[in-house]
C-alpha cells in the first residue's frame, strides 16, 4: 500500500500535463469526440470521458508494468541494446518532429516524444531496459481499446482526427502518432513514480523471487 502514494502522485503530475495538451488541441480542432457516445459532461471543454482516460489507461499500463516487474524481474533488456534502440527512436521522432513542422500533433508528439527518450537516457536508462518490453505487453490491449475509440468494430468513431494536423498513416483505424502519444505518457508515469518514491523515502519495489 506505500507505493499507492507514488502512484497517486505521478497520475496526478502526469494527468495536469496531458490534459492541457488536450484542452489545447480540442480548441484548435486538432481532434474531437463524437457526443453521439458521450454522457454530456463536460469540463474545459473535455468530455468527463477523456478526463477519466487519463487516469484509468495509464493505470492500467502501469499494472502491466509492475506485474511484470513483479513476476519477471530478470526480464529486461542489455544496456547497449537500449541504448540502440533508444538513440534509434530519437532520430526517428527528431527526424519525423522537424519534417513536419507545420502538422501539430505530428510535431509536438514526436518533438515530445524525442524529450522523453532524452530524459530516459539521461536519467532512466535501467528504466527503459524494462519499459520497452513491458510496452509490447501493453501495445495489445492498447490496439483494442484504441482501435474501438477510432472506429474499429463500431458504426463511427468516438474520437476524431484532423488529417491536416498529422501524418495520415493509420494503423487499422489508429493515427501512428498515437503510438508515441502512449509510449510518452506511460514512461513519464513510471519515471515519476521511481522519483516520488525516493522522495517520499518509499520502500522498495517487491519481486515474486
Amino acid at each position: 500500500m506505500a507505493q499507492w502514494k507514488a502512484v497517486l502522485c505521478s497520475l496526478l503530475s502526469v494527468a495536469t500535463l496531458f490534459i492541457a495538451w488536450d484542452v489545447w488541441f480540442t480548441l484548435q480542432g486538432v481532434w474531437g469526440f463524437n457526443p453521439d457516445y458521450l454522457v454530456g459532461i463536460n469540463l474545459w471543454n473535455l468530455p468527463i470521458e477523456e478526463w477519466m482516460f487519463f487516469i484509468l489507461i495509464p493505470f492500467s499500463s502501469l499494472f502491466i508494468h509492475y506485474a511484470l516487474h513483479y513476476f519477471y524481474p530478470q526480464i529486461m533488456l542489455h544496456p547497449k541494446a537500449t541504448l540502440v534502440i533508444t538513440w534509434s527512436l530519437i532520430v526517428i521522432a527528431f527526424s519525423l518532429a522537424i519534417f513536419n513542422m507545420n502538422k501539430a500533433y505530428t510535431f509536438i508528439n514526436f518533438a515530445f516524444l524525442t524529450f522523453i527518450l532524452l530524459l530516459g537516457i539521461w536519467k532512466g536508462r535501467h528504466l527503459l531496459s524494462r519499459f520497452y518490453l513491458s510496452f509490447l505487453i501493453i501495445l495489445i490491449p492498447f490496439f483494442i481499446v484504441n482501435g474501438i475509440l477510432t472506429g474499429s468494430f463500431i458504426d463511427n468513431e468516438v474520437v476524431w482526427y484532423n488529417n491536416e494536423e498529422n501524418l495520415g498513416i493509420r494503423l487499422f483505424t489508429i493515427p501512428v502518432e498515437d503510438v508515441g502519444y502512449a509510449f510518452s505518457m506511460i514512461f513519464l508515469n513510471v519515471y515519476f513514480i521511481e522519483k516520488f518514491r525516493k522522495w517520499l523515502k518509499l520502500p522498495a519495489l517487491k519481486t515474486k523471487n
